[in-house]
């Protein structure tokens, strides 16, 4: 005969695992360094200020 299995943590187990292979699919897919995120901030940001330096002023 075969083991003795309690079918709740084997479904349990098996969302566990589902659940992590679809986060590191979406980390592939989505993911990004903490390096790459601060220097889309930085440009972002100068890009910012160099628009905010041409504006003109109505008054």
């Amino acid at each position: 005969m075969g083991d003795i299995l309690n079918l709740r943590a084997a479904k349990k187990a098996a969302s566990r695992a589902k659940a992590r292979a679809q986060g590191g699919e979406n980390a592939a897919k989505f993911g990004r360094s903490k390096a790459q995120k601060l220097a889309q901030k930085t440009q972002a940001d100068k890009a910012r200020a160099a628009i905010d330096a041409h504006r003109r002023e109505t008054p």
